[in-house]
């Protein structure tokens, strides 16, 4: 399973990637898609939109289910990956790669929900 050492994670299995200057980006990780199966489609939030830590960011949508993708950061919308509506496939084949939104105007990146490290992440998905 691939993990960055680059990027932060999430118990529910987000991924988030610090831009700089109070922005970050956020997708899904590597181990969600795979439990997932193949993306069919993705809802995705919409620029200027206001999120909050835990709220619903996107849908993602496989042959399998439905599932949630919540918000790691509490900021606004700056960007949303518009390939994904194209191609929602792209998360499994990259899912670093295949980011769904940037967060802009965060105000904790350390503070705002618990960020694992990669090696702390390996250790959350070994024991599942």
């Amino acid at each position: 399973m691939n993990i960055p050492q680059n990027l932060r994670y999430t118990k529910s299995h987000e991924w988030v990637q610090d831009l700089g200057d109070g922005k970050a980006r956020v997708g899904l990780t590597d181990h969600a898609q795979s439990e997932m199966g193949d993306i069919v489609f993705v809802t995705l939030p919409e620029v200027g939109d206001d999120v909050a830590v835990g709220e619903r960011l996107a849908d993602v949508e496989s042959v399998k289910a439905v599932s949630e993708v919540y918000s790691p950061l509490c900021g606004k919308i700056s960007a949303v990956n518009d390939a994904l509506a194209d191609d929602p496939a792209a998360i499994n084949n990259d899912a670093y790669g295949a980011w769904l939104a940037e967060i802009d105007d965060i105000d904790d990146m350390e503070g705002a929900v618990e960020l694992l490290s990669a090696d702390e992440y390996a250790e959350l998905t070994k024991e599942a």
